[in-house]
């Protein structure tokens, strides 16, 4: 009785099916949560589920797997265990592990599931994952959520697109003159705060990765290196009580006076160097901690700001002085109060709007709230489409929760095929085995060659190993060239040809326990390697604007490849008519409420 309204939905086989298929779970997070809880109640018969996270606090608004009592715990182990209360005929293993590092994780273990889910927010995680499915020819579930907007993606191994296929966001940088000098933005004084400041006083090096000196002058960089040297200085007495003060003094006093008076004329107020003796007096009564923990949906004024910066600062002292290594975590409070105080210090400063604990804790972290109600639409979504894997692979779609104009559509699309231009998803692949301290990269090399009949070829792994300029290193082995068990080496086309050969991807599975065989052995069968035509850039052509609708910066589709729209307003508002092709030149979403199907 139990399976009775699945078999009214999907059919007795289906149902069988799922109950006899074993799926990987990765990430067990927001949406991981949600996939996994649906895993459980449509009966999958073996879940592995895995997560490097514990459980924390602010997990437990949107994570409901987990409760107080969980805190500090493994996620993978406790989502498994409630999970295993709703259906405890379901076989669910948990591990507490690195997908990228374990050394469990080979190809072969992934051949050993039916369908794999990837919930994870982790760009570098996701491509891994990507990758080892592609090899494996497992079909990978991607999804993921931003808010009000989600997506999930079908990925099949030469017949869609993959995780690489879409070009990538590159992360912000704020140019360093504008982040030092003339900060105009919230989020110029986190990054000030978070990257700067915290990494110069408790960092173990100088990280500026969220700034761009390019726009700086000589005399601004001269300034800022004499500023993070005397920074530096102040780390030679942090063991002192007084080293809370001096750094106040010299960031908020002296370096701002500074600035005030070599400031341009640029209508712009000058920047307010800040008094210690005025904010002591004026703060004297103030509690830091209890503001800290207390007024977090506040926006504090320069005295809390200043109070909280010298408790936030006496904390990070006792533990650097106590050996930790200390680096910002959005989830570690006390980094978190220190970056706060210290950006709203520097916004009052420069005359920059200053806001509350949450939100610069969502600025730090780069993150965007996470919606309940958003990550249970996708894991449904992305659970649904790993039961048509299992039971009718031909209904594969892609779903996006995207935003256009004032609007926020759903949609619904046919999974696009391979991008050409992606070398991930058009290469052709080999798993092999070897004995890495006694095969040499000339074994590899003739042995590709067998398949990949270029003389002109370039062999990469972490960086360039061979070409036909650089072969110093053929007579080397595997193992000196850092070639080792689950790792990838990349066989390019490197000739000048019209017509090349696609890449191929060679991945190095752990050989067998006990084998002797010292020669390269194929584990999967030898490629057939495609060809494809080089593109030879047009002359003179004029760029012209893709007028084509973006549904989501995901997909990068128009409506023309879409099945179904449905449009999520907020707003009141009248039902518009839209035919086909007014759909391909533009629709105004923020009129339309109603759902529009284009057949």
């Amino acid at each position: 009785m139990r399976h009775s309204d699945l078999e009214k939905t999907f059919g007795k086989d289906a149902v069988a099916t799922i109950a006899a298929s074993h799926v990987l779970l990765v990430g067990a997070g927001g949406v991981g949560c949600e996939m996994l809880k649906n895993l459980v109640l449509l009966g999958f018969g073996k879940i592995t589920v895995l997560d490097l996270d514990t459980v924390d606090l602010s997990n437990l608004n949107r994570q409901f797997l987990f409760g107080h009592e969980h805190i500090k715990q493994p996620k993978s182990l406790v989502a498994k265990a409630t999970a295993q209360k709703f259906n405890p005929h379901v076989e669910i293993t948990s591990h507490l592990a690195n997908i990228i590092t374990d050394p469990r994780f080979t190809v072969s273990w992934y051949k050993g599931f039916d369908v794999v889910y990837n919930a994870l927010d982790n760009l570098e995680a996701r491509r891994h994952v990507n990758r080892m499915c592609l090899t494996a020819d497992v079909p990978l579930v991607e999804s993921g959520t931003t808010g009000f907007l989600g997506q999930t993606q079908v990925i099949l191994a030469g017949k869609t697109e993959c995780v690489d296929c879409v070009l990538k966001e590159t992360p912000k940088s704020f140019p360093i003159c504008t982040i030092r000098s003339t900060p105009s933005q919230p989020v110029h004084t986190v990054v000030w705060a978070k990257s700067f400041l915290f990494v110069q006083l408790f960092g173990n090096d100088l990280d500026l990765g969220e700034m761009d000196e390019s726009e700086a002058s000589k005399e601004e960089l001269n300034t800022l290196k004499k500023e993070t040297a005397e920074l530096l200085e102040l780390r030679d007495v942090i063991a002192k009580p007084e080293f809370g003060k001096n750094v106040f003094c010299k960031i908020f006093g002296t370096d701002i006076a500074r600035q005030a008076e070599h400031n341009v004329d640029n209508g712009r107020e000058k920047p307010d160097p800040q008094s210690w003796d005025d904010l002591e007096g004026l703060a004297k009564h103030l509690d830091g901690a209890q503001i800290a923990k207390s007024r977090a949906q506040n926006v504090w004024s320069r005295e809390e700001a200043f109070s909280v910066f010298l408790d936030a600062t006496k904390r990070l002292q006792t533990r650097f002085n106590n050996g930790e290594t200390l680096e910002f975590d959005k989830d570690d409070e006390d980094t978190l109060d220190f970056v706060v105080a210290a950006a709203t210090l520097f916004a009052t400063v420069h005359h920059v709007t200053t806001k509350s604990k949450f939100d610069l804790k969502q600025i730090a972290g780069n993150i965007i709230p996470a919606i309940a109600t958003t990550n249970a639409m996708i894991a449904a979504l992305a659970v649904q489409q790993g039961v048509w894997q299992l039971t009718k692979p031909e209904r594969a779609r892609d779903y996006y929760i995207a935003r256009r104009g004032g609007g926020v559509f759903f949609s619904v699309a046919k999974p696009a095929p391979p991008s050409s231009a992606c070398v991930t998803s058009t290469a052709a692949r080999v798993v092999i085995s070897c004995n890495f301290e006694q095969t040499k990269l000339s074994d590899l090399v003739t042995w590709v060659s067998d398949f990949f009949p270029k003389e002109e070829l370039a062999v990469l792994s972490n960086q360039l190993i061979y070409d036909v300029d650089f072969d110093d290193n053929l007579e080397r082995t595997l193992a000196d060239l850092g070639v080792k068990e689950r790792s990838f080496v990349t066989i390019m086309d490197d000739s000048d040809d019209d017509t090349k050969l696609r890449n191929v991807e060679i991945y190095f599975e752990p050989r067998s326990e006990g084998s002797v065989e010292d020669k390269i052995v194929a584990i999967t069968p030898i490629p057939t390697v495609a060809t494809y035509t080089v593109e030879k850039p047009a002359e003179d052509e004029e760029d012209e604007e893709d007028e084509e609708l973006q549904v989501s910066d995901t997909s990068k589709r128009g409506f023309s490849e879409i099945d179904s729209v449905v449009i999520l307003d907020e707003e009141p508002s009248k039902v518009v008519k839209v035919g086909e092709e007014d759909v391909k030149k533009t629709v105004q979403v923020e009129d339309v409420e109603e759902v529009v199907l284009l057949d």
